[in-house]
């Protein structure tokens, strides 16, 4: 096991390091933010090819590679053509920008770096597995979870891109649909998706050990920079915000109070 871990860290230092280059040349760390995704269908992809094809291998690399590619084509999109995320920017300008070229190596990069290697590991654990690893009720049990969960990326992604796009809409707050019954639905998804890869893990011994992943992966979501820090942004700048923090769940899908 010893040496999948250091054969990710690798790739995953590789991957932060040549995007922490281009983010220099092209100052704007926020490009990792697509990337983020791509790191773990790197690394799930070298446990596969490291210690062999199974059917539940292949079953994890499939739900990894869909989740994984779905992320980074739509960020990728939504990106296009924008100035830095303000988030980043903001630590740009704290630090200072004759600084900040070689902090955010350490603070966005190879910190995200660190997460993403803690976090992926029930992927580890389930790409370890050896022969004959036949598709179990777990398996699907797991699977189901992490499609269900991505399903709801998909559907809250694509109900906020439209909302975006109606000019009728601009300076308004999007109360339909899954957002209606959470206002983040996508972050409950993602959530969610990585349960399901924590299950896919659970046949393989210590497999339930991993259990850490997705509890970090939902601390994130929950506390750091997910539902806490954008409901705190978008109550100070977009009007009627607060009557719908009022009104919807912050993350759990549940019927809207009166």
């Amino acid at each position: 096991m010893l040496y999948l871990w250091l054969a990710n860290a690798g790739v995953v230092l590789g991957l932060m390091s040549l995007l922490w280059l281009v983010s220099v040349r092209l100052t704007d760390v926020s490009i990792v933010d697509p990337w983020w995704s791509f790191g773990f269908l790197l690394v799930s992809l070298q446990g596969f090819l490291r210690t062999g094809a199974t059917p539940a291998k292949l079953l994890v690399l499939t739900l990894v590679a869909a989740w994984a590619l779905r992320l980074w084509a739509h960020l990728l999109w939504r990106s296009r053509g924008k100035p830095e995320d303000p988030r980043y920017a903001a630590f740009r300008e704290r630090f200072g920008a004759q600084r900040y070229w070689w902090v955010s190596y350490f603070q966005v990069f190879v910190l995200q770096g660190l997460l993403m290697l803690t976090i992926s590991a029930p992927l580890v654990v389930a790409t370890m597995a050896v022969l004959p690893d036949p598709i179990g009720l777990t398996h699907l049990l797991g699977a189901a979870v992490v499609l269900i969960g991505l399903l709801c990326e998909v559907i809250a992604d694509h109900q906020l891109a439209a909302f975006r796009r109606d000019p009728a809409k601009r300076g308004q707050v999007l109360d339909s649909g899954l957002w209606r019954y959470s206002r983040h639905p996508n972050y409950f998804g993602e959530a969610l998706l990585w349960w399901g890869f924590w299950i896919l893990a659970l046949p393989q011994p210590y497999g339930w050990a991993t259990v850490f992943a997705p509890v970090l992966m939902s601390f994130l979501l929950l506390r750091v920079s997910g539902v806490t820090m954008l409901d705190a942004h978008l109550s100070r700048t977009k009007p009627g915000y607060a009557e719908y923090v009022r009104r919807t769940s912050a993350f759990f899908p549940r019927p809207r109070r009166p």
